[in-house]
């Protein structure tokens, strides 16, 4: 439900314009003081149209951007503490009690107490789905400055679906812009939006956590990896996030700071069992055995990452070599397609089967610099195997892939486990209920082993859950998992605080700050 303009947005308007100088040009709005971020990731494209937490995956703008903050949130070691809340017990299975930090108030100078959190709880799981499914809120109740919500049934990942970026505390009462800007409790204030285009946003000068280091931030989005570089490397952007790998080294001199880390972002492809070629198991363990992952990460993503096994990287007890996905062997592959009646019959190096061509139909996008080079690569070696691969990468891919007769697979990326926990990949993208379930994949173990993690609290039984699930996946092949992704984010010399975070959630923080007090 958006909402036209309110009060508040005309004061962070006029705030922008005494920052900036109303009437002045475009040019002239950029102060001493403003940070420029370039983004290949911030438009609809990536389900990131605006940064109104309840629509879509927009709360990971919200809270990237340093507009809206969650009761709780994950340390540099991914251990939970609480930000917006101070603490919280739960007293039975079902019934969790929250307690709101003192002295927090919105942007828009409303206190946040338990009235308007209840509000912004209750709206987000009215109109989301994935959160309504993820927090299984029974009902919400507030006094002062305490919150109770009790579960429709135990919920051992309660508190870290509070994390999630959908789960911002957003000010109800001051409205959604049409734009789908929204009031949070950030270092920033967002004060216009053109999606797909560039966010403008001003410090937020009663910001509870001490002072921001900027009077304002520009983000600016900018799909194609190489004009990002050339951005940065012209000075129009201060940082970058979503550089090709190919363009880290022009960055490896002292006018530039790098920040990395390892996340479970990962490189993945979806079989649709809807589509005829991928029904034959023979094609899919054929194609599980004909991408050559580690020329991947070798030679396309230049190291910056790792080949998957299964869905979780290496780091969680629970991924990496904790399960077994099927080893690159073209020749395996060749022979199975074979015994499986896929023969070369005319000599053009593609195989047929009952008079059908093996044509593969890869659908993926290119915000994500990295997956077209993916499916250049994975076209590349199933043609060695008799495979033809077409491939349609298009920032329409979001509509094309509810249409299961226009794909056969699709390539997409995603933070598999931003809590550290499994449950929220098979959840969202596994089973017969996943809003994400694109392949319409469907195992009856599956989903009663889901059933049992969903009810476990003990994090040994539930990483022991994750690895018996995650191998269901690979010995039906239902999804391809390729790399996982070391995560780089790159600023000027003269910029300090933006800092990759292994979840991927924060990157505009109080912290951001121009170097020794410098503009930028």
């Amino acid at each position: 439900m958006k909402q036209k303009r309110y009060s508040w947005l005309a004061g962070v308007v006029l705030s922008l314009c005494l920052l900036a100088g109303c009437g002045s040009s475009p040019q002239a709005t950029q102060t001493a003081t403003t940070f420029v971020l370039g983004d290949t990731t911030f438009n609809a494209e990536n389900e990131e149209p605006d940064v109104n937490p309840h629509n879509a995956y927009s709360g990971w703008a919200c809270i990237r951007y340093g507009i809206g903050e969650t009761l709780f949130r994950y340390t540099d070691q991914m251990e939970l503490e609480p930000w917006l809340a101070s603490d919280y017990e739960q007293v039975d299975e079902n019934t969790w009690v929250i307690t709101l930090r003192d002295g927090v108030r919105f942007s828009s100078g409303r206190a946040v107490d338990g009235q308007a959190v209840k509000k912004c709880l209750e709206h987000l799981v009215q109109v989301h789905d994935r959160a309504r499914a993820d927090l299984m809120v029974r009902s919400i109740t507030a006094q002062e400055q305490t919150v109770t919500v009790v579960t429709q049934a135990p919920n051992p990942t309660f508190l870290q679906r509070l994390c999630d970026p959908y789960a911002c505390i957003i000010d109800l009462e001051a409205g959604i812009t049409e734009e789908g800007m929204v009031v949070g409790t950030g270092p920033y204030v967002a004060t216009s939006l053109v999606s797909g285009e560039e966010l403008q946003l001003v410090r937020n000068e009663s910001y509870w956590d001490g002072e921001p280091g900027y009077e304002a931030v520009k983000v600016v989005t900018i799909s194609d990896g190489d004009t990002l570089t050339m951005a940065l490397q012209a000075g129009d952007i201060d940082g970058a996030y979503g550089l090709p790998y190919a363009s880290y080294p022009l960055f490896d001199n002292p006018d530039y700071t790098r920040s990395s880390c390892a996340t479970s972002r990962v490189f993945f492809v979806t079989m649709n069992f809807e589509s005829p070629v991928v029904q034959d198991p023979a094609v899919r363990k054929a194609m599980a055995m004909g991408i050559d992952k580690q020329r991947f990460v070798d030679t396309l993503l230049d190291g910056n990452g790792y080949p998957a096994s299964g869905p979780f990287p290496q780091s969680l007890s629970f991924g990496g070599d904790a399960v077994k996905a099927k080893a690159y062997d073209p020749q395996a592959a060749r022979d199975l397609l074979e015994q499986a009646g896929w023969v070369d019959t005319d000599g053009d190096g593609i195989r047929e089967k009952d008079g059908e061509r093996l044509t593969i139909r890869w659908l993926t996008y290119p915000s994500r610099q990295e997956l077209p080079l993916l499916a250049e690569a994975a076209q590349a070696t199933l043609k060695e195997i008799g495979m033809e691969v077409v491939i349609q990468s298009t920032a329409d891919h979001n509509r094309i892939r509810k249409d299961t007769t226009a794909w056969d697979v699709y390539a997409s990326a995603m933070v598999t486990a931003p809590t550290g926990d499994g449950e929220y990949f098979f959840s969202t993208h596994c089973l017969s209920t996943s809003v994400a379930n694109n392949g319409e994949y469907y195992n009856e173990t599956l989903e009663q082993l889901a059933a049992q993690m969903a009810q476990t609290f003990d994090p040994e039984v539930r990483g022991q859950l994750a690895v018996e699930m995650s191998q269901l996946l690979l010995d039906d092949d239902a999804f391809i998992f390729c790399s996982h992704l070391q995560m780089s984010m790159v600023t000027r010399s003269d910029v300090t605080g933006l800092v990759a975070h292994p979840c991927d959630f924060y990157e505009i923080t109080v912290d951001l700050a121009p170097a020794q007090g410098d503009g930028v």
